[in-house]
């Protein structure tokens, strides 16, 4: 749970030291923010989130070395930064390597040509936990990427198994979330009250061992429950 009387402790990724600057100017600007390092290559990053213990990660994702997405999967495989929370920084709207991402872990992506008010709400909405980034951006580049032939979206053992631990209502709002739908509008749909959707969706996140909201999106799609829409 984030402490609003703490500053968010910011990681800065990115191969390009200008735009990390940049980055740096920004962040450092708020009040409620700190960047607590920089790193120019995935495993410098890897290597200062284990160190600073950061709440959120601004990681590009191509980078030399290790990559971003090569760095975010063992950040987010590591039980001592389960708080860590990764936004990815890709160049383009549309990127097959951000889904590769979100599946190892990120909480969202954000293209590099974002304004400066979209970066900051970002890493603000990446600490809450309470919702993903461009939620409807991010489904719609899921949605794309998850039926792409060579990717099992129903690997044995994987979240369709897991699904069977979820209550109806449960499936419900998950199909919800997957829509890119907050909490208020689940609540409006379903004519319940908002703090009872996010116990459903924090129900079902512990159920599915979902960091966030954004892993389940990514297990709605993966698990058959929700379809990429061909239109």
């Amino acid at each position: 749970m984030a402490d609003p009387d703490r500053p968010i402790r910011v990681l800065l990724a990115d191969d390009q030291a200008l735009l990390r600057s940049a980055f740096r100017v920004l962040v450092n600007s708020e009040p409620d923010m700190t960047v607590v390092g920089e790193a120019a290559d995935g495993a410098e990053a890897l290597d200062l989130a284990r160190r600073h213990a950061p709440h959120v990660v601004l990681m590009d994702i191509r980078m030399p070395g290790m990559d971003g997405l090569a760095a975010t999967r063992a950040i987010c495989s590591d039980p001592a930064l389960a708080d860590v929370r990764v936004v990815m920084l890709t160049t383009f709207e549309v990127d097959e390597y951000v889904v590769q991402s979100l599946r190892a872990g990120a909480s969202g992506f954000l293209g590099k040509g974002a304004e400066p008010e979209e970066l900051l709400a970002a890493i603000r909405v990446a600490r809450a936990g309470e919702a993903l980034l461009s939620p409807a951006a991010t489904k719609g580049l899921i949605a794309r990427f998850l039926a792409q032939p060579g990717e099992s979206a129903r690997p044995e053992g994987g979240p369709p198994a897991r699904l069977d631990a979820l209550t109806g209502r449960e499936r419900e709002v998950l199909v919800h979330v997957a829509g890119g739908l907050s909490n208020d509008e689940i609540g409006e749909r379903l004519e319940v009250s908002p703090l009872t959707v996010k116990t459903h969706v924090n129900r079902a996140m512990a159920k599915l061992g979902a960091r966030d909201r954004a892993q389940l999106v990514v297990i709605a799609y993966e698990s058959g429950l929700v379809r990429p829409r061909t239109d």
